[in-house]
């Protein structure tokens, strides 16, 4: 594999790593409000549940994605696949970030919309309601630095599922030109592209060869004919003609 597929595949593996830990957060903080609001017979909103399905698919999809990179990266089917999956999850992504919305209202000192309520954070702190449970209810003020982080991580997912696509791309159009190459020297008779060494440079002055790849050979012309002293018949003109005259009286003398 030539540097180029170890650098795409390098970079598009960091993007996967960093979605895959976007997600984790997402339905780590989502996962602990649908046991905080069970336990305490709180009303569960659809879009916790929502969002809760949504990273979820996402922790699974950037597992796998990870072993593709790194084992069938840049195979159209699978990259085309998943360019269609980084497009959802950026649409899903967003709506995260819709849900969280509220995060971006102010800081966490003031008035405060979380899933536990609403509430002034500098009156009272605490959250009012539900039944008792054996889970342990966050103050508002914590209630709103877990939106604001769920809200930062989904937009940072929605960024990195998007770039994900082109690099997808990248891959294929990669892959295409490494098998677009036969055996030959410069690659050790293997697949893919002529092999450098990673400190040598391309080098900027080329040679005729480089230049004129395309050119057919320069073919001899009648000027460049040298006569011929052994037989008649090899070229024709005024000087041959008259050198084939003096042989033949030399050998008509010796008759």
């Amino acid at each position: 594999m030539a540097f180029g597929g170890v650098a795409l595949k390098s970079v598009s593996m960091f993007l996967r790593i960093v979605e895959f830990c976007c997600a984790a957060v997402i339905i780590g903080i989502f996962s602990y409000y649908l046991a905080s609001l069970t336990d305490h017979s709180f009303p569960i909103s659809v879009h916790i549940k929502a969002v809760e399905g949504i990273s979820g698919a996402a922790v699974l999809y950037t597992i796998v994605a990870i072993l593709l990179v790194c084992c069938l990266g840049g195979i159209a089917i699978f990259s085309m696949l998943g360019m269609l999956l980084d497009f959802a999850f950026c649409g899903a992504f967003a709506y995260i970030a819709w849900v969280n919305r509220h995060a971006t209202d102010g800081s966490c000192s003031g008035f405060v919309r979380t899933a536990y309520g609403n509430g002034y954070t500098n009156l009272n702190n605490d959250v009012v309601g539900g039944d008792g449970g054996i889970t342990i209810l966050p103050s508002l003020r914590t209630a709103c630095r877990l939106q604001k982080a769920a809200f930062a991580v989904a937009i940072i997912g929605c960024v990195f599922f998007f770039i994900s696509m082109f690099f997808e791309l990248l891959l294929i159009r990669h892959r295409k030109k490494e098998r677009a190459f036969g055996p030959s020297p410069n690659n050790g008779y293997t697949a893919g592209s002529p092999k450098r060494k990673f400190w040598q440079r391309k080098s900027k002055n080329k040679t005729y060869a480089d230049e004129n790849a395309d050119v057919l050979p320069t073919h001899a012309t009648p000027a460049d004919m040298r006569q011929s002293y052994a037989t008649d018949t090899t070229a024709v003109g005024g000087e041959a003609q008259s050198t084939s005259m003096a042989t033949r009286l030399r050998m008509e003398m010796r008759l």
